[in-house]
């Protein structure tokens, strides 16, 4: 689409949202584009018809956020979360889909995808959940939520997500040193004990992208070590 305004990623405050849109069928693919990018709090940066596409805008615009479909030729939408979530850690990976069955959400989520809605979702949801997604937050959709609770992991993640996360314009709760809802979250967990794997199963995300986590929150924190990380989680009321 020649509409869109690719360029350097811009770190103001009130900068909208750089988002790139992935989905195989173009009809879908340029109404999602449109609507989003009509909004004065994103910008949709470049748009894929399959998960290697997905993979390339990433990588030319540096976006915050991926609206990703499930289902794609090339690379399916679980593949490409998994590689964007391993390359580029800082973007969020929003999954917009026709299906909420078992296996594609909760693989989908394990791949690292940080929101999952389904495709009858409202434009002001799909925007709120793209900001909150960058912000760190996972959200998922009530028919996704059934399914994660009735996957027995961590069912009070789910209704925390649906719940809590905030609206563009809704700061976060303060953290210290510059660390992410997210990056928070898995420093709580370390700070309780809980190994890597442990952490991803509970936040349904890859070891991939629990490590980068950790080495972000070591580098935020100047923890040398998970026992440093710890008491830096029980100083700061973290834990």
């Amino acid at each position: 689409m020649d509409r869109h305004r690719p360029g350097p990623a811009v770190n103001r405050p009130d900068a909208p949202l750089r988002i790139v849109v992935a989905d195989d069928q173009a009809s879908i693919r340029e109404a999602l584009a449109l609507m989003l990018d009509l909004r004065d709090d994103i910008q949709v940066v470049g748009t894929a018809a399959d998960g290697q596409q997905a993979l390339e805008q990433v990588a030319e615009h540096r976006p915050d956020a991926v609206l990703l479909d499930l289902h794609m030729p090339v690379m399916d939408g679980t593949e490409a979360t998994r590689r964007l979530t391993a390359d580029f850690p800082q973007v969020a990976v929003v999954v917009l889909t026709t299906y909420a069955d078992d296996s594609s959400v909760l693989d989908t989520l394990r791949a690292g995808a940080r929101a999952y809605l389904t495709k009858d979702a409202e434009s002001a949801h799909i925007a709120r959940t793209l900001h909150s997604a960058a912000g760190g937050y996972t959200v998922l959709d009530p028919k996704v939520q059934a399914v994660v609770l009735a996957s027995g992991p961590a069912p009070d993640r789910a209704d925390q997500a649906a719940s809590a996360a905030p609206g563009p314009g809704e700061p976060p709760q303060p953290l210290p040193d510059g660390l992410t809802p997210r990056e928070a979250e898995i420093l709580t967990l370390l700070a309780r004990g809980h190994s890597n794997a442990e952490i991803a199963a509970e936040l349904f995300l890859s070891g991939n992208t629990v490590k980068t986590h950790i080495n972000r929150v070591f580098t935020k924190t100047g923890s040398r070590d998970r026992v440093a990380a710890a008491h830096y989680a029980r100083r700061h009321h973290l834990d």
